[in-house]
């Protein structure tokens, strides 16, 4: 059974910084796609940054383009998203997802809308201006 345990999260006051982990058990780790999502009332879930384990390839939304970090610890089989510079408009709540099964990413990138099919239960950011 695939599990994704996040932490980190929290509030902060705008451009400041936060720091997300998300540990995964239970599948094979290593050439999957993971990454985190958020969601906010009165949005849709919107993608955030993804990560090939296989390779360390990235993958961001362009809202947070140079703000934000996503790197792994295949040690501890942990994707880490540092989030920098956060803007009020970055609250929400914040999930880590994976896609369980391997696969081959040709260029590179993890996108937003492949089968991402677990989650964690997700970690709330809050910006206040």
């Amino acid at each position: 059974q695939v599990r994704l345990v996040e932490s980190g999260g929290g509030s902060v006051q705008a451009g400041g910084s936060l720091r997300l982990s998300c540990a995964a058990s239970g599948y094979a780790y290593g050439s999957n796609c993971m990454g985190w999502f958020r969601l906010s009332p009165g949005n849709e879930r919107e993608g955030v940054a993804t990560i090939y384990t296989g390779g360390g390839s990235t993958y961001y939304a362009d809202s947070v383009k140079g703000r934000f970090s996503i790197s792994q610890d295949n040690a501890r089989n942990t994707i880490i998203l540092q989030m920098n510079s956060l803007k009020p408009e970055d609250s929400a709540m914040y999930y880590c997802a994976a896609e369980s099964s391997p696969r081959t990413v040709f260029d590179g990138r993890c996108y937003f809308g492949f089968g991402y099919d677990s989650w964690g239960q997700g970690t709330q950011v809050t910006v206040s201006s």
